[in-house]
């Protein structure tokens, strides 16, 4: 287990590992749901071999992060997981990082590229596409039946399926989300505990009911909210992974996204690659992120 540091935001004590020579370009890495830091165990150590110094939080409810008082929503929409990112940023005073997120982190990520663009030299997003948060966007019927999850957890038993029986659900998903990946029991095992976090299920539960409408906001997130409503262009240089074996979001929920990004955007499709392909993968994934940051903007 590699060293944990902690930072102040406004709302929360967030944990992460840093990696790499602290002179090093910062690579901020964003873990998705249900996953924690693990998931790029495969990744840092390319970039820091490069160079880059790598920033690897836990987000809101995962590990040990922890809200700073108990008064506080234990919101999971994403627009607080984008604020997260930004407070982080500033609390560590790094004026310029990249970005990357997988997931939950990417649709942080997103956020936080279209907030504070101009303190993201790049972005690199993995397995969603962008604008892909409106509860009245139109699914096919495939999508559908990927997001079952998403209904089932505003539902007295769906609710009680995340609380009491989460190491369960969240291995299923594993499995499910990438058909081609068999993972090892050990690796799943050393990620579980962060699932643990005493804030976990609020987070997740209230995450997916905020996500289609079913669930009040934090009215601390209601401005960012209103600016999100209206999918904010993204002026960074983007680039998109997505595995073409996705069970969870299948590729065609982020295809045609190029009208919301104004400066280079790529979007590529890694074959026989499931929901994770940092985990699946990471070499490839690594050598992706590596040549996008040594293309100068």
């Amino acid at each position: 287990m590699n060293g944990i540091s902690f930072v102040k935001t406004d709302l929360l004590n967030i944990a992460y590992e840093d990696r790499g020579a602290r002179s090093g370009f910062p690579v901020i890495l964003l873990h998705g749901w249900p996953d924690d830091v693990r998931t790029w165990d495969g990744v840092v150590g390319r970039l820091n071999e490069a160079g880059y110094r790598t920033i690897t939080p836990y987000l809101r409810g995962f590990g040990p992060t922890r809200f700073r008082e108990t008064s506080v929503m234990r919101s999971g929409q994403v627009s607080a997981l984008g604020s997260d990112v930004i407070e982080m940023a500033q609390a560590l005073r790094l004026d310029q990082f990249a970005l990357v997120g997988h997931d939950w982190g990417a649709r942080a990520a997103y956020i936080a590229a279209s907030e504070c663009g101009e303190h993201i030299s790049h972005l690199v997003t993995i397995s969603v596409g962008y604008g892909t948060n409106n509860p009245d966007q139109q699914l096919p019927l495939l999508q559908i039946r990927n997001y079952w999850y998403h209904w089932y957890f505003s539902l007295p038993r769906g609710i009680d399926l995340v609380t009491n029986s989460r190491r369960q659900l969240c291995k299923f998903l594993w499995e499910s989300w990438s058909p081609t990946w068999q993972f090892r029991e050990a690796d799943y095992l050393m990620t579980a505990p962060s699932f643990d976090n005493p804030d976990w299920a609020e987070v997740t539960i209230h995450s997916y009911r905020h996500r289609w409408g079913y669930a009040e906001g934090d009215p601390h997130y209601s401005m960012l909210e209103h600016r999100l409503s209206s999918v904010p262009r993204v002026t960074v240089p983007t680039l998109l992974l997505h595995g073409d074996a996705d069970a969870c979001n299948d590729p065609v929920t982020s295809a045609n996204k190029e009208s919301l990004f104004l400066d280079r955007y790529e979007r590529k499709l890694l074959p026989n690659i499931g929901h994770f392909p940092q985990r699946e993968n990471p070499k490839t994934v690594a050598d992706e992120i590596l040549t996008w940051l040594q293309n100068k903007p």
